[in-house]
Parts: C-alpha cells; sequence; structure tokens
C-alpha cells in the first residue's frame, strides 16, 4: 500500500487547495480527504473489500488528481514551523515529555485536517521543546498552531513559534508569550 497521496493547487482565486487520500485498514475503508488549505476539511469514506481494491482506488484518486492540476508541494519549496516550549531542565521531566506526546498528537490531527502539513519530528534541545512542522502556508499553519494549542489546554502561555524556508537555518519569530524579538532552537 502506498500510503497517503497529499496534493495541492491554486485556484482561479490563487487559493491554495489540497486533496489528499489514503487507505484506512481498521475499518477497510478509503478515505478522501479535500478543502481549502488553512480551513476544516471535507470527508468522504468508500467501504473497500481489501488492500488491492483499495490501492485501486489510490490510483484513480491520483490519476484524477493530475487531470485537476493538482501536485505535490516539494519539501524545497515548503517551510518550517516550530512550535517551541521553554523548559526548566535541560533534557526536559517526564511532564515535559507528557507534553510533547500530548502537543505532537494534537498537532498532527489539527494541522492534517487543514492541509497544514505535517509534523516531521520533535526534540529537546538546550532546555527547550521544538516541534518541527513542515507546511505549505506559514502564517495560516502559525495561526492554527495557536489555535489547537490553548483549544487542547496545552501550556499556550509558554509558546514560542518561529518559521523558515526549508533550507535556512535562521527562524523569525512568529508568536511569543512575551516581548522578544528573535527565535532560536
Amino acid at each position: 500500500m502506498s500510503g497517503i497521496i497529499r496534493v495541492y493547487k491554486r485556484n482561479d482565486e490563487g487559493v491554495l487547495e489540497f486533496r489528499e487520500a489514503w487507505f484506512d485498514e481498521d475499518y477497510s475503508q478509503f478515505v478522501m480527504n479535500h478543502g481549502v488549505v488553512g480551513h476544516q476539511s471535507k470527508t468522504d469514506e468508500t467501504d473497500v473489500a481489501d488492500a488491492a481494491a483499495a490501492e485501486g482506488l489510490m490510483d484513480a484518486f491520483a490519476v484524477q488528481c493530475a487531470e485537476d492540476g493538482y501536485a505535490e508541494i516539494p519539501e524545497e519549496e515548503q517551510f518550517w514551523v516550530v512550535a517551541q516550549y521553554a523548559l526548566k531542565t535541560k533534557d526536559g521531566t517526564d511532564r515535559d515529555r507528557y507534553l510533547e506526546e500530548k502537543a505532537k498528537d494534537a498537532l498532527i490531527s489539527h494541522l492534517a485536517w487543514r492541509g497544514l502539513g505535517i509534523v516531521d519530528r520533535s526534540e529537546f534541545a538546550d532546555a527547550k521543546l521544538n516541534i518541527f512542522i513542515l507546511t505549505p502556508d506559514i502564517n495560516k499553519a502559525v495561526n492554527a498552531i495557536k489555535v489547537c494549542i490553548r483549544g487542547e489546554d496545552l501550556d499556550y502561555t509558554k509558546l514560542s513559534i518561529g518559521a523558515a524556508a526549508f533550507g535556512e537555518t535562521s527562524f523569525r519569530l512568529k508568536h511569543s508569550p512575551k516581548p522578544a524579538n528573535s527565535f532560536t532552537l
């Protein structure tokens, strides 16, 4: 099974739209998710007999998306957004690891249903928890992260957010709980 297909295109008004599809083995369903990037998507599920039938639907989905002008956005054309928490210890505590898992899980779901990218990884470094997100739209991702973290009650008042183009190493501060001018990993 080929995993997930995630493609994008700009409509006639220049708005970025997305489509994605995958086979949910637990429910034996072919799932299509689509909408405007940054907004809650619409989802359609189709029951399938087996993985081979799902593979056929995935192939047809890929062909239809290509015909409609949708394509993958290469990583190098996307952006890094980092959700960051300052920690009280250098390596983090058990509570910090709990926060890491809860925040990652919440962000994975929240961003995916809005076509805003993926949670790539997280790390503890220099008394900070950094959650790296690869996204096609910095501003919408930053807003979605703030909404998600606040809505899940995950220490919003300690959240900082930085962003950079894919190949860049210096991040620009996009959100901070206190006055600040810079963002460091």
